[in-house]
């Protein structure tokens, strides 16, 4: 699979976890909890692999791209600080539902960020079988890839 690809699918995955969470009910703390669960899990693999394989590997096919790189683990750090606090919050504290949206909020950017500006100029750069290696590369190493937020590089630095 094309590495731009799959970290659009993992973008897709997590997008239908944030509109699944705004329409549960105020006082669906369970499900909320599940779905809160399983968006700290596939946004800590997500951005492990993309820090690990894909960024690496963009910044050197294209240099130009040293800035959006950047940027992009910055607004890491913050994510996955928001993740580990989220993982650590009671549902039915009335922060949480806020700390959700702020954390949708901030993920919804770095994707349209990511997938309108960045990828186009990285799929240039790259080609197909590059791309196609990489994809391969992050998908045998999700399996291994931490599931605490705070064990990804980027929530450190």
């Amino acid at each position: 699979m094309d590495g731009i690809v799959l970290l659009k699918d993992d973008h897709k995955t997590v997008e239908k976890l944030f509109k699944e969470f705004e329409k549960a009910g105020a006082a669906a703390h369970k499900h909320k909890r599940e779905i809160a669960d399983k968006v700290i899990e596939e946004l800590t693999v997500h951005t492990w692999i993309e820090e690990k394989i894909f960024y690496p590997a963009a910044r050197e096919a294209a240099p130009d791209t040293k800035d959006h790189v950047l940027e992009s683990v910055e607004e890491h750090h913050v994510v996955l600080w928001m993740l580990s606090e989220l993982a650590g919050l009671d549902p039915a504290d009335e922060r949480f539902d806020a700390k959700m949206s702020v954390l949708m909020e901030n993920v919804r950017h770095h994707v349209e960020e990511e997938e309108k500006e960045w990828f186009p100029e990285v799929r240039k750069t790259m080609g197909r079988n590059r791309l196609t290696e990489l994809g391969e590369q992050m998908e045998a190493a999700k399996p291994d890839a931490p599931r605490d937020p705070l064990k990804v590089p980027s929530a450190r630095e």
